[in-house]
């Protein structure tokens, strides 16, 4: 039998006019800023009046494996699930970065029946955020070098510049390059590199601004490197904020699209979770609550990056207090965790389902009984995975006291997600969360590194390399030590070893590095070999996509 790909799924489905979509989710017309037929810019003032917020619903996973999880999927089928079981439902997302689109991973915008669309749009250009985002990272770089060209009168040292250049795309060719070659006239020669738009922090702080006050607040705040002595020096010292701001005043506004069952969805803002917060923006997400009884939103990842991040980070900048928490596996992933080849996915295997599942039951037990949120386990159920496989996790999460619902929305959307729904419903009415983080600002920043590691990955200990343990006192000496931490570390293990699966005991996370991002308001914990420009594999996905005479795009995913 011949499938459908996702983005002949995608093109073959009816879209709403975008009005008609603002206007099931109670926007009136006077507030959409539309970008062609089917996707808008939504102005702030949209929930002006609306003072009363809807059930948030976070959507999680276990550890990530070549196996596939689908998150984003269940995300977007459990929103449609929602709404076919008469709820009124938002849904607020991730924009996906050129990076992936053209690598290995993909698109961001869900899969089968269960998508947000134009998929096209969206995995590609969508409505220019990441280019704003990339435009003001590069002016302030520009500055920068600018300000050391023309006198150099902040006395910056050039062996202490923090602040990288950015673009949206996999290109390892751009992580350590040395520019202000070719003489006096061209700059000042130093070492500098690149990142990827995603682990910027103009991304972070983007993502996290409650308005566009908050966002110059945020973006004076940045710091771009050090002086002589030691001093920060920052964006608002190279008199830059105004013009970063001018060029994020439209992207700051959030995307309005729909899934391929018409569900408002809010697509905004896109920082990696391995390598920064991994959540979509604030303002997607406030003006998501205003709108709908109920909003679905995701975090990158599993839910050791994302979630925590959300949780300890978003939750705390933004004030906002999840009601429900869902945790998204497949049997295919656990057998994985549990040692078996992929190639032998297809077969039933408890002994590597037993191996495997400790993965998905520490994430359980982590949002339960650490972060004290009520949650369902999705299983993203395979025409492959036997009774015995779903019974046998049904089995070990209601030993933690959770139950398991069978998710089928890549086959067939929102109905395949109405159970799970109902138990999400069920969770906000009848079990009330007592809702904590897993540490306190006033910890020191090793203290919180430390409760992570322990608490969240079920690490022994962590190892602070010299340069990180002289970065530290440097932070807290200047007064950043009651930040939160966004710890950068590898998505497919706990450890920071991502050979690690399943769930591992005793080990140590190593830091290797450790950077304040002011304006975001995080300290980042650089762990591993994590790096913030990933490289193309030796087949991208870029080899694979392609364009009709008639413009119709193939080969996106």
């Amino acid at each position: 039998m011949a499938y459908l790909t996702d983005l002949e799924i995608a093109q073959k489905c009816e879209l709403q006019p975008i009005y008609k979509i603002a206007e099931k989710a109670g926007i009136d017309e006077k507030f959409v800023e539309p970008y062609g037929k089917y996707k808008a810019k939504i102005d702030f003032s949209a929930a002006s009046g609306k003072d009363k917020n809807g059930k948030l619903i976070l959507v999680t996973a276990i550890t990530p494996t070549p196996a596939g999880e689908g998150k984003t999927t269940t995300t977007i089928g459990l929103a449609d699930g929602l709404s076919r079981i008469g709820k009124k439902v938002t849904v607020a997302l991730r924009e996906p970065s050129l990076g992936p689109v053209f690598g290995v991973k993909g698109g961001a915008a869900g899969g089968g029946y269960a998508q947000v669309v134009p998929m096209e749009d969206i995995n590609l250009h969508f409505t220019g955020d990441f280019h704003a985002i990339g435009a003001a990272n590069n002016l302030l770089a520009a500055m920068l070098d600018n300000h050391i060209q023309q006198g150099n009168s902040l006395g910056i040292d050039v062996r202490k510049i923090t602040w990288r250049r950015c673009v949206d795309m996999n290109d390892r060719q751009l992580r350590f390059i040395v520019d202000g070659m070719g003489g006096k006239a061209n700059g000042v020669p130093r070492e500098d590199g690149y990142d990827i738009t995603v682990a910027s922090e103009i991304m972070a702080v983007f993502c996290l601004s409650n308005s566009i006050a908050d966002l110059k607040a945020r973006l004076s705040r940045i710091i771009v490197g050090y002086t002589y002595d030691d001093k920060p020096v920052t964006a608002a010292d190279l008199k830059a904020v105004g013009a970063m701001t001018a060029l994020l005043k439209d992207a700051l506004k959030p995307n309005l699209v729909q899934t391929l069952e018409g569900t408002p969805a809010f697509v905004h803002g896109g920082p990696f979770a391995n390598i920064a917060h991994g959540c979509n923006s604030v303002q997607a997400t406030k003006l998501a609550l205003k709108l709908a009884d109920y909003t679905v939103t995701e975090a990158g990842f599993g839910a050791d990056l994302g979630a925590e991040k959300f949780l300890d980070i978003k939750c705390r900048a933004a004030r906002l207090k999840p009601d429900a928490v869902v945790i998204v596996a497949t049997v295919r992933a656990l057998k994985m965790h549990g040692g078996l080849a992929k190639t032998e996915l297809s077969n039933e295997d408890l002994g590597a389902l037993e191996k495997g599942i400790p993965n998905l039951l520490r994430h359980v037990s982590n949002i339960k009984n650490v972060y004290g949120l009520p949650c369902v386990v999705a299983v993203n159920r395979f025409p492959t995975d036997t009774d015995k496989e779903i019974e046998f996790i049904i089995a070990k999460c209601k030993e933690l006291g959770v139950n398991v619902r069978l998710s089928t929305v890549w086959a067939e959307g929102g109905k395949g997600g109405e159970e799970l729904a109902a138990e999400v419903v069920r969770l906000c009415e009848e079990e009330k969360g007592d809702f904590r983080f897993s540490y306190e600002l006033d910890m020191s920043i090793k203290e919180k590194i430390e409760a992570v590691v322990k608490k969240i990955y079920g690490g022994k200990d962590i190892t602070v390399m010299p340069a990180a343990q002289k970065q530290i006192e440097q932070l807290e000496k200047l007064g950043f030590g009651k930040l939160p931490v966004c710890i950068a570390k590898t998505q497919y293990s706990f450890s920071d070893d991502p050979k690690l699966l399943g769930a591992p005991e005793n080990f140590t996370v190593t830091v290797k590095n450790v950077k304040v991002s002011a304006g975001a308001g995080f300290i980042v914990v650089l762990t591993g070999d994590i790096l913030t420009m990933p490289g193309l594999p030796k087949s991208p996905a870029a080899e694979r996509i392609d364009v009709d005479d008639d413009g119709t795009i193939h080969g996106l995913f």
